[in-house]
């Protein structure tokens, strides 16, 4: 019970990670050190279907808390106290940080490790230089086009949300599809409060098929990210490090003005944020050892 309710913490810190733009989910399935099973028991769900689930069960009730319940009170901290919860999640961030790094030492240097350091560390800060749309809600009309472009987002959402260091919410807010996903997460709970069926239905319409291009998604990123780790391992660690290296900048950069006018009480508070955010990280990484574990999980799936 203590091992699920930890990775039901794992996973709600994930969700909210997942709908904060700057902030990557999968950076931090990887600071809390479960990336690795994440990605092998979804690669392998058909396969050995009962282990599986029983990883991906207390993770995705986490996340699914983490999105639907947490969004509330990550409003409030935001709206309220900006520069700490930035700074909080960059501990959680930073944290994680040595767990990643362990797996590329003793590795011979290669200039080729330092190009895939390099190339995702700029993805990140140029997607993050150009986040600067406010993410405006488009509009959505039900009809069989949008469907299309709604299964085709979440694919694209959920690519971006298992990458470690790519911010799935900002990568909708730059395709204008953030405030339209966002808003109908919060007006289907209203709806079902009310019992309003015909807003239930609505935004039912919005979801289902962006949940489907989401699953989509992350069954095929997912395989691909496992045959990285089979053929080029230290390479893909080392693209990793550079997309985690540049989520904190990709942070600061997404909420410059936030960083650019505080106070002495702002930096106090911020920095054991920080400190808190950090220790969260190692807390919950800590029995956790990313390469083991990865051909751990896959050795004994296919046995």
């Amino acid at each position: 019970m203590k091992e699920f309710l930890k990775d039901v913490a794992k996973g709600a810190v994930m969700g909210v990670a997942n709908i904060i733009p700057g902030v990557s989910g999968g950076t931090m399935a990887v600071s809390m050190g479960i990336y690795d099973k994440l990605i092998t028991s979804v690669t392998h769900l058909f396969q050995s279907f009962k282990k599986s689930v029983m990883t991906l069960l207390p993770i995705v009730i986490g996340m699914l808390v983490g999105i639907v319940g947490l969004s509330f009170v990550i409003e409030y901290l935001f709206g309220s106290f900006p520069f700490e919860t930035n700074l909080l999640f960059i501990g959680l961030i930073i944290g994680g940080l040595p767990m990643i790094v362990k797996n590329v030492k003793g590795a011979k240097f290669s200039i080729s490790y330092a190009i895939a350091f390099l190339l995702f560390f700029v993805l990140v800060v140029g997607m993050a230089l150009l986040g600067e749309v406010d993410g405006a809600a488009k509009e959505v009309v039900l009809n069989p086009w949008n469907l299309i472009i709604l299964f085709l987002i979440g694919i694209i959402a959920a690519a971006t949300m298992i990458i470690p260091g790519v911010s799935g919410s900002m990568v909708l807010m730059l395709l204008g599809y953030y405030n339209t996903i966002i808003n109908a997460i919060t007006d289907l709970v209203r709806a079902l409060k009310d019992f309003d069926m015909a807003g239930i239905l609505h935004q039912c319409g919005i979801l289902i098929p962006f949940g489907i291009g989401v699953l989509l998604g992350i069954f095929t990123i997912a395989k691909l990210i496992e045959i990285l780790f089979a053929k080029a391992p230290v390479l893909t660690f080392w693209a990793i490090i550079g997309l985690i290296v540049a989520s904190p900048f990709a942070i600061v950069l997404m909420n410059r003005e936030i960083f650019l006018h505080f106070s002495f009480v702002h930096v106090v508070f911020g920095v054991i944020a920080l400190a808190i955010g950090f220790v969260i990280a190692m807390f919950l990484g800590k029995e956790e050892n990313s390469a083991e574990d990865m051909k751990s999980d896959s050795t004994s799936q296919e046995a």
